[in-house]
């Protein structure tokens, strides 16, 4: 009896239907770069000319454990932002524009309806960073995923100048450090946060007190997007380092930027930090250090600035709809001091 590659458990046909339903969404990211359409075995980008000395600035990275929020609330439309936003975040940290975007679906049992709404938060997402996708690959994997579930992955290319280059070598004692507000957890500490939180649909689409909302709305809200606000900021401002805010919290990030013999003070009175990460501290009955080494605790991006450049810079990045506060200050020694 012969055994079809239908019979193995991929069907090609839903293939084609998903390759179909997600073209609208691809084609809305294109531009005038973009050369070439969605089918063809590698994705075009013609780069522009006016750069003395063009350099490409890659990132990749996934979404993690918060795709299991997705699965319990049967909600795949912004997760496709999150994939977007943890790969187009680190490159502007560079001060390099996004070009375009390639993005990973795998799942067991190809859902075409599925992947094209994933697919929409992946256009969505592209669009806010001025990026194009220009491709991507779906995999069909029968017994690799439990049904209903899925991974995503994405990788993006950036250009800068050379001369424009942003890698915080010029940082200094006596800098100021100023915090992009986050939208939430962004996508990171979510093993944490399913140990705190749970999985149980029921509960995460209570009204829950603490967080003044349901658990399910903050903990699916998407990463936010900064590169619009960041390319508008440099262009205005001398920025001398950028931190993305992610695996690691504060402690681990903030340093990344900063050159030998620099660590920073953060004032925690300086902004209000959202009701979910106090509600997981507590829940967890963890300490401050702890917790400002695993979350955002609701700052998503730090940008370092010299003193007399403080005003200007928060005067742009509140122009570009960002909510924006001093948050600390470079010091002589190493790593990162919280300071109540």
């Amino acid at each position: 009896m012969a055994i079809s590659y239908k019979d193995s458990g991929v069907d090609v046909e839903r293939g084609y239907e998903a390759v179909r339903l997600m073209k609208q969404h691809v084609q809305s990211t294109y531009n005038e770069h973009v050369l070439g359409d969605i089918g063809s075995f590698g994705g075009f980008y013609e780069l522009s000319k006016g750069m003395k000395q063009p350099v490409l600035v890659s990132g990749t990275d996934g979404v993690g454990t918060k795709l299991k929020y997705a699965f319990v609330a049967d909600k795949h439309d912004t997760i496709g932002i999150d994939a977007v936003a943890m790969c187009v975040n680190d490159i502007v940290c560079q001060g390099a524009k996004p070009l375009f975007f390639l993005d990973y679906f795998a799942t067991g049992r190809l859902s075409p309806q599925t992947v094209a709404t994933v697919v929409s938060g992946v256009a969505e997402g592209c669009r806010q960073a001025g990026a194009a996708l220009i491709g991507g690959e779906t995999a069909e994997m029968p017994g690799f995923y439990a049904d209903g579930e899925y991974d995503i992955a994405g990788f993006a290319v950036g250009i800068v100048d050379k001369k424009k280059i942003i890698n915080g070598s010029k940082i200094k004692p006596g800098d100021v450090l100023i915090g992009l507000k986050s939208s939430g957890v962004h996508s990171n500490g979510y093993s944490l946060v399913r140990k705190l939180f749970g999985e149980d649909r029921e509960k995460l689409e209570t009204f829950d007190e603490r967080l003044g909302a349901k658990p399910i709305d903050v903990l699916l809200a998407p990463t936010r997007i900064y590169v619009r606000s960041i390319l508008k900021l440099v262009e205005e401002v001398k920025v001398k380092g950028i931190a993305h805010i992610t695996g690691g919290g504060f402690i681990e990030n903030i340093p990344r930027i900063f050159p030998e013999g620099v660590g920073c003070e953060i004032y925690l009175g300086s902004y209000e930090v959202p009701a979910v990460f106090r509600a997981m501290q507590q829940m967890a009955g963890i300490s401050d250090e702890q917790i400002y080494n695993t979350f955002n605790m609701g700052i998503g991006m730090v940008v370092c600035v010299a003193k007399h450049n403080v005003e200007k810079a928060m005067e742009v990045l509140s122009a570009a709809g960002e909510e924006c506060c001093v948050i600390g200050k470079t010091i002589k020694g190493a790593g990162v001091r919280l300071v109540k």
